[in-house]
């Protein structure tokens, strides 16, 4: 019987890490259009500075300090992995080609892992809280009367249901600024990991050789403000009635907030309908003054 060699093995691992490294570096993900990529170093973030905007304003006395603990927001990685077995006859008869495809499609697979994390979050804004304690998506945000958080609250809603809409829902995000709708944590990167000892009870018991990626992440969300969602038709009018009750979203004192719509998401079944409104130069034969107005993106994992 031929026996499968220590550096056999590392070759072998060598090979595999190429494949996957090549799946991941092909894949074209999405999410960072949306998201914030935040670097992680312990097993939680926390965002207290959440539902503060900075802003400047007239220097009077003292310095007014910006408090970062008004929001108790934390973000906990979590892990995720894959993992595939190659039986240890494939080795044996150097039949280790039916590997490479699926050594590619894991490291693809790594690759856009963030999007589906990261649109799923979106989608599931609608019961999942945010910062404040309300849903991502939500018709009574509690804005202050005063600048500093006290005062009358005041209801602000970011999306507009219509009731008899059965359809998906669509968003838009402004995705202009530093800091972007949603935030992506990244603790570790995801990294081929490799289980290929002679003297493994899985080698022993089931001839099997064990390979898998894993990471730590997590996701969550970022100001609310900057995202509007809409359970309504997509079309003209209800878009340009997601882009005006968007800008008109103020923050605490009745401070404008800036916010433009830059980005349209949505699912791919609404493709089309969101290319004809965004793409074509003329509509009902006079100009589409939507036309280029907005970034379309069609979220593969929305």
């Amino acid at each position: 019987m031929t026996m499968v060699t220590a550096p056999q093995l590392s070759s072998l691992f060598t090979g595999f890490q190429v494949h996957f490294t090549h799946g991941l570096s092909a894949a074209a993900p999405q999410y960072t259009k949306i998201a914030t990529v935040i670097k992680s170093t312990s097993k939680s973030n926390s965002y207290g500075w959440l539902g503060k905007f900075p802003s400047l304003k007239k220097w009077l006395g003292e310095r007014q300090i910006l408090s970062m603990t008004a929001h108790s927001y934390e973000i906990t990685n979590e892990d995720y992995e894959a993992t595939v077995g190659v039986d240890r006859n494939d080795i044996e008869d150097d039949e280790l080609g039916i590997y490479e495809p699926l050594f590619q499609e894991m490291g693809h697979s790594a690759a856009i892992h963030p999007d589906e994390l990261v649109f799923g979050l979106l989608s599931a804004g609608f019961h999942t809280p945010c910062y404040d304690g309300k849903p991502f998506f939500d018709l009574a945000h509690p804005v202050a009367e005063n600048v500093d958080g006290t005062g009358v609250i005041i209801d602000t809603a970011n999306m507009i249901v219509d009731p008899d809409y059965l359809g998906l829902p669509w968003f838009l995000l402004d995705t202009s600024r530093v800091i972007k709708p949603i935030i992506y944590q990244e603790r570790t990167a995801p990294q081929l990991v490799k289980m290929d000892s002679a003297e493994d009870e899985a080698v022993f018991m089931k001839k099997e050789f064990r390979y898998g990626v894993d990471k730590r992440c997590a996701v969550g969300f970022g100001f609310w403000q900057m995202a509007f969602a809409m359970q309504k038709p997509l079309n003209a009018d209800s878009l340009w009635e997601a882009i005006e009750a968007m800008r008109a979203i103020k923050g605490d004192g009745d401070k404008k907030l800036g916010m433009k719509a830059t980005t349209l998401v949505v699912p791919a079944a609404l493709e089309k309908e969101a290319t004809r409104l965004l793409k074509r130069k003329q509509d009902a034969g006079s100009s589409n003054e939507l036309n280029g107005r907005i970034e379309l993106l069609v979220a593969d994992h929305l």
